[in-house]
């Protein structure tokens, strides 16, 4: 799934490589959705052409996505029965999870998820957590300071159970998502914009996004399947470009485990 920002840059890659030796024939990419992104007076902002200015509306649009791209029906068609859903951000991620295959369906639930556990209370992932009698994640810019630092008896963090974006679903899972309206978070982003004809670039964040994450269609099931990790050989992230969760600690942890 690709963005309208990022779609034609990213097919000319895999066509500049060849797709890294795999069958053209067997890759489908489609375009996610967008939202209106407004001001801190809930103003639109403006593009270049004057008009409304979007932005990919996150992850969690791929449901509906792959629905409206006929990438549900593909699936079908082809007799896919299970499709493993992960993020390009994370270079230690495995394609294909056999034992999670496995362990969900001798469970016989829908949809599962790999874990790992938080390296530190303040850690930027999302966590798992039973909402309402449903399985759920809260994002971590939503879990409360107070709920950040509890521990259980065995001294291990009550919220520590990361949502890493390694997600199994069934086809019949991801159909019955489709027809689904997942709520929006608002992210409070930089983002440049045109005003009067004349190019913005502020300093600060400027402007709220609406994004759905993928999670949010988890509490539409009774039961989640979970398997936890390590993260030594499950993550290492591309979240900033210098720093921690960067393209260097992340290549040096790639480096590390392969070789």
């Amino acid at each position: 799934m690709t963005s309208n920002d990022n779609n034609e840059e990213t097919i000319k890659f895999l066509e500049d490589n060849n797709y890294f030796g795999y069958d053209k024939k067997y890759v489908k990419i489609f375009i996610q959705g967008e939202m209106p992104l407004l001001d801190i007076n809930g103003e639109f902002l403006i593009d270049q052409d004057g008009k409304i200015k979007f932005a990919s509306d996150g992850n969690g649009s791929i449901y509906r996505s792959m629905k409206e791209n006929g990438i549900l029906e593909d699936m079908k068609q082809r007799k896919i029965e299970w499709i493993y859903i992960c993020s390009v951000d994370n270079i230690l991620l495995q394609i294909v999870e056999p034992i999670l295959l496995g362990l969900t369906i001798k469970q016989k639930n829908q949809i599962a998820s790999k874990t790992i556990i938080k390296a530190n209370p303040q850690e930027k992932v999302g966590v798992f957590c039973k909402k309402n009698g449903k399985p759920s994640v809260i994002e971590y810019t939503e879990l409360p300071e107070d709920m950040l630092e509890m521990v259980d008896e065995n001294k291990e963090l009550t919220f520590g159970e990361s949502h890493i974006m390694c997600n199994l679903f069934s086809l019949s899972a991801l159909e019955k998502i489709s027809e689904e309206t997942l709520p929006y978070h608002i992210a409070f982003k930089k983002v440049e914009y045109y005003e009067y004809g004349k190019l913005i670039i502020p300093t600060e964040p400027n402007s709220y996004k609406m994004e759905a994450f993928i999670f949010d269609s988890f509490p539409l099931f009774e039961k989640i399947t979970l398997l936890r990790g390590n993260r030594e050989e499950d993550f290492a992230p591309v979240k900033n470009k210098e720093g921690n969760d960067s393209p260097k600690t992340a290549s040096e942890l790639y480096n590390k485990y392969w070789k």
